[in-house]
């Protein structure tokens, strides 16, 4: 294990993704290793895929884990995109137990977010910035002056009287068969909203679907703040997660690994 090195794992609505990063880059050290979120995402079948994506790298060490939902010291609080079995789970006990290894947990906008400002769209932005992530559901991070906010779950905002992820959501476009004419009118819609609440100066749009933003992006108009694609795009979770795995261990507030 190269010194500068740390584990990452995404966990996602879709998928779960891991690589070891390197945190002098801010980029991973190997191709990262994807298997699909099960259905149902219950914590014993989610767990499974976890372990499989960290033995495929034969990883020893600390590991950084998002998780898509609010997570308060290890607890997962909320699980919109996967089993309700979630809530009120320990999550990073359950995680580091089958793993035997140390795990620090946290929502994967937010490391996302803390990933894109160290590394990416945001590096050396102040005011207020905050990053959506537009995949199976969508997630925010919002940083003031480069200190974050956790948990805000943004997607979660009313629009037109439902969950905005549901109208707007790279999810949603698939499954209504949107065009990225109509797509992107929704999500101006959406980060309308978002800037009428905050008035950040700086959109980070992440997720799968930032590999794409000259399809939609530039169709986007009327909205104040700037709104830029996040440059280090799906691998932004994973980057985060790790970065988040080497501050815990620092401060010592990693959970240990069980002793065999």
């Amino acid at each position: 294990m190269n010194a500068t090195n740390i584990f990452g794992v995404d966990i996602g609505g879709s998928g779960i993704k891991g690589a070891p990063v390197d945190l002098e880059r801010g980029a991973l050290a190997e191709e990262r290793h994807k298997v699909l979120t099960p259905h149902p995402a219950t914590p014993e079948a989610v767990l499974d895929g976890v372990r499989q994506v960290v033995e495929h790298f034969g990883w020893s060490g600390p590991v950084g884990v998002t998780f898509p939902g609010v997570v308060v010291d290890g607890v997962t609080r909320t699980a919109a995109n996967v089993d309700k079995s979630w809530i009120d789970r320990d999550a990073r006990s359950l995680i580091s137990d089958r793993l035997g290894l140390p795990v620090t947990l946290l929502n994967d906008a937010d490391a996302a977010g803390i990933a894109e400002m160290s590394f990416g769209a945001g590096r050396g932005r102040t005011g207020t910035v905050i990053l959506l992530t537009l995949g199976t559901g969508i997630g925010s991070a919002v940083f003031t002056d480069g200190r974050l906010l956790p948990n805000t779950e943004l997607g979660h905002l009313e629009l037109h009287g439902h969950d905005a992820e549901k109208h707007a959501s790279t999810k949603a476009k698939e499954d209504e068969e949107l065009s990225w004419h109509h797509w992107a009118h929704r999500v101006r819609k959406y980060l309308a909203h978002v800037e009428m609440l905050f008035s950040p100066e700086l959109f980070v749009i992440g997720g799968g679907v930032s590999r794409k933003a000259d399809k939609f992006l530039p169709l986007i108009e009327g909205i104040k703040a700037e709104v830029v694609p996040a440059e280090l795009q799906n691998n932004a979770g994973i980057v985060g997660a790790a970065m988040a795995a080497r501050s815990a261990a620092s401060a010592g507030t990693a959970r240990p690994a069980r002793p065999a």
